[in-house]
C-alpha cells in the first residue's frame, strides 16, 4: 500500500547504511491519544488524532500500524475504525500479560493527552472482492474484521460473522456489531462451548471468500476444514508466528546482498537479519517474529525456506520476497535486493 505525504507532521524516517547503499524509507508520525476507553475485560481502544489537526493517511480495511513504545517493544495493531474518517484512528489493544509489555505499557502506562510515535499503515491482510464473505473471527481478532464488515455492508455483498470468545465480557465492540442483526452470531464459548466450524464451514461454497483472525488453535482449525473449499477462498491474519513444521533443517546458507556488494555466511543459530544488521547494512524491521511485513525483501535467486506467516501460498510459490527477520534458505545460496 502506497501512502502519500500529506502534511508536515509526516516524516520520513531514513534508515542509512554504513556502508553507503540507498537507504529505506517508511513514513511516520507522532499522533496524541484523544480517547482511552474500555472496550471489554483486559482490552482498551485507543482514538489516536493529529495534534495539528490535519488529516491522517488512507488506508484500507485488514491494515496495521506499528506502535513505537518508548522502552518497550514495538507492537502492530489492526486499525478497527471508519476508513472514510481520516480525523483519527483508532485500534485495540489486548492486555498479553505473557507478552514482551508493549500491551502492558499500553494498558498501565498510556494515557490521554500522550503523545506516541506511529508507523504505518500498512495491509497484508486486505479484503479480496467477492459477492459473499464469512468472517471468523476469536478474541481480539475482531478488529481487522470490523472495517471489513463495514466495506462489505457498503458494496452490498452478502456476509455473515460468527464472533468467538471466553466470555461475552471478554468480547470486544459487540455492542457495535448489534446494528447488523442476526448476520452477526456473538459466541462466547463459557455459554455455548466452542465455535461450531463444521456447520459454518462443512459444507464448501462457491463465491464465497472466508476472512478469520484469531488465535491460533482458532486458525489452524478453520485452515483444515477450508482445504476442501476453491482455491483462494480463505484469508487468515496471525498475530503470532505459526508454529514452523516441514521447513529446511537449519544449515548455514550463503546471500549475496546486490545493493551493498556484499557477501555473508548465515549460521544455523543465527537470521539473516542479525547478520546484516550486525555488518551495519540498513533494514527496516518491527515485530522480528515473520507476522508484519516490516522486513520484506526481493529475492533475485534461489529458494527461501518461508517461516512467516505474512506471505499466501501463491506468494511464497513465487519465491520473489521473503521476510528475513525468520525465513532461510533452502539452497545453498540467496541473492537479494538489499
Amino acid at each position: 500500500m502506497t501512502i502519500v505525504r500529506q502534511q508536515t507532521s509526516f516524516e520520513t524516517t531514513q534508515f542509512i547504511s554504513l556502508d553507503g547503499a540507498a537507504p529505506t524509507t517508511d513514513f511516520e508520525i507522532d499522533l496524541v491519544v484523544s480517547e482511552k476507553v474500555t472496550a471489554a475485560e483486559d482490552v482498551v481502544a485507543l482514538t489516536l488524532r493529529d495534534p495539528d489537526g490535519g488529516p491522517l493517511p488512507r488506508w484500507t480495511p485488514g491494515a496495521h500500524i506499528d506502535l513505537v513504545l518508548g522502552d518497550a517493544p514495538t507492537r502492530q495493531y489492526s486499525l478497527c475504525s471508519e476508513v472514510e474518517n481520516r480525523d483519527s484512528w483508532r485500534v485495540g489493544v489486548l492486555r498479553n500479560s505473557n507478552g514482551r509489555g508493549g500491551s502492558r505499557y499500553v494498558h498501565d502506562d498510556l494515557q490521554v493527552g500522550d503523545t506516541i510515535r506511529v508507523r504505518g499503515p500498512r495491509n497484508h491482510f486486505p479484503l479480496a472482492e467477492s459477492p459473499r464473505y464469512l468472517f471468523v473471527a476469536g478474541g481480539i481478532g475482531i478488529t481487522p474484521i470490523l472495517p471489513m464488515i463495514a466495506a462489505a455492508e457498503a458494496a452490498g455483498a452478502e456476509w455473515q460473522l460468527a464472533y468467538g470468545g471466553n466470555r461475552r465480557a471478554s468480547m470486544a465492540f459487540v455492542d457495535e456489531l448489534e446494528r447488523y442483526g442476526n448476520r452477526v452470531t456473538i459466541w462466547p464459548q463459557d455459554e455455548r462451548g466452542l465455535l461450531d466450524l463444521d456447520g459454518l464451514l462443512g459444507t464448501p461454497l462457491t463465491n464465497t471468500k472466508v476472512f478469520c483472525c484469531g488465535p491460533e488453535p482458532l486458525l489452524a482449525a478453520v485452515e483444515d476444514r477450508c482445504e476442501q473449499w476453491p482455491s483462494h477462498s480463505l484469508h487468515v491474519e496471525r498475530f503470532n508466528a505459526k508454529p514452523i513444521a516441514d521447513s529446511a533443517e537449519d544449515a548455514a546458507f550463503e546471500v549475496y546482498l546486490t545493493q551493498s556488494d556484499q557477501t555473508f555466511v548465515i549460521p544455523p543459530d543465527r537470521s539473516i537479519l542479525d547478520v546484516v544488521e550486525d555488518a551495519g547494512v540498513a533494514v527496516q524491521v518491527s515485530c522480528g517474529e515473520g507476522t508484519c511485513g516490516t522486513c520484506e525483501t526481493p529475492v533475485l535467486d534461489g529458494e527461501p525456506d518461508h517461516r512467516d506467516t505474512v506471505l499466501n501460498d501463491d506468494e511464497r510459490r513465487a519465491n520473489d520476497c521473503m521476510m528475513i527477520c525468520v525465513s532461510r534458505a533452502c539452497t545453498p545460496r540467496l541473492v537479494l535486493d538489499l
